[in-house]
């Protein structure tokens, strides 16, 4: 990508529910050109108002995009990957959960690397601005040597026959549900926070007979110095928020020099140890977009990467390790016991 390009063609393959929050985030961007969209069914592609194409294949001969944004179920992510560097894309983003399985995953990271095309995953989790700003106060020592953080996923959505149906109905056909579409967000979001973790223990159950997958549990990660992330998930129940969709939850970051907590409504605040008072960190925010605006913190990134100097979080290759914490959790619940890593 020439670094003198003032903009980026951009071009999306899927019109369904979440794909909203990736046009609305690419058309608030000075220097992307949102050129065309894909989708199986047509009317889902002219609702966008781009040039509408109902076949990967001639959109990327026909419009020739510089960047390829994937917003489809994995089971099409390969395929459109490996037709995308096929004509020509200089980049692609592709939406978690990547690929099918791991092995499919390993091939589509090859593909790019092989190449020469960046390929990031999806994962916008991380680039929420709690996170963000929780990172920056570990850097800097703000809370002295970090014991543990939790994080309590309440989505308040998982009840009964209906569950999900509103909103991603195939949700309720999904065998690996909470973990693998769900909780992988802060598989990611606790590597980042932390990096690699040295083992895992997990215990899922599915509490909702209406659905396929597990919808409950917890998974632990224990990292180097003694240090462990909980997440503790329970998709029946919800958290005091006027929208659970800001956060999903609740979370503690705690150290031997303070605490800090994020609450439902996206406010960030630390109190230092030995204190009753709190000091604001983030101020609750009438966000556009997606929780946090992460899906245009997501994009943006790339962007800029793209324009400048060629570095991206979770690119494919550096995304497999997640898939790979992924598998030791669903193995770690399977047998009952800690996985190592």
């Amino acid at each position: 990508m020439s670094k003198s390009s003032t903009k980026i063609s951009v071009a999306c393959v899927g019109a369904g529910y979440f794909s909203r929050f990736h046009y609305e985030a690419w058309a608030r961007m000075e220097n992307v050109s949102l050129v065309a969209s894909v989708n199986r069914d047509i009317e889902g592609a002219k609702a966008t108002g781009l040039p509408a194409f109902n076949s990967l294949e001639v959109m990327l001969e026909t419009i020739k995009p510089d960047l390829l944004d994937i917003i489809t179920p994995p089971i099409t992510h390969f395929e459109y990957i490996k037709k995308a560097i096929t004509f020509g894309v200089k980049a692609i983003i592709c939406q978690k959960p990547f690929c099918n399985n791991i092995e499919e995953a390993k091939k589509a990271a090859r593909l790019g690397e092989e190449a020469g095309i960046p390929i990031i995953v999806h994962e916008n989790f991380r680039f929420q601005p709690w996170y963000r700003i929780m990172k920056e106060e570990i850097n800097k020592g703000t809370l002295g040597d970090i014991h543990q953080l939790t994080f309590r996923l309440r989505t308040g959505d998982g009840q009964g026959p209906k569950a999900y149906l509103e909103r991603q109905p195939y949700f309720q056909e999904m065998k690996k549900f909470l973990i693998h579409e769900t909780g992988v967000h802060w598989v990611d979001t606790f590597r980042y926070l932390f990096g690699k973790p040295i083992s895992v223990y997990a215990d899922l159950r599915q509490m909702n007979p209406y659905i396929a997958g597990e919808d409950c549990g917890y998974f632990i990660m224990e990292f180097e110095g003694g240090k462990r992330a909980l997440f503790d998930a329970n998709r029946h129940l919800d958290h005091k928020a006027e929208n659970c969709r800001t956060t999903l939850g609740e979370c503690l970051l705690e150290g031997t020099k303070g605490t800090i907590t994020l609450y439902g409504n996206g406010k960030l605040k630390l109190r230092e140890f030995g204190s009753q008072d709190y000091i604001t960190l983030l101020k609750v925010k009438n966000w556009p977009g997606f929780a946090g605006d992460c899906v245009y913190n997501l994009q943006s990134h790339v962007i800029s990467g793209l324009l400048t100097d060629g570095k991206f979080e979770n690119s494919a290759s550096d995304y497999l390790y997640v898939l790979e914490l992924e598998d030791a959790i669903y193995k770690s619940a399977s047998k009952g016991s800690k996985v190592g890593v």
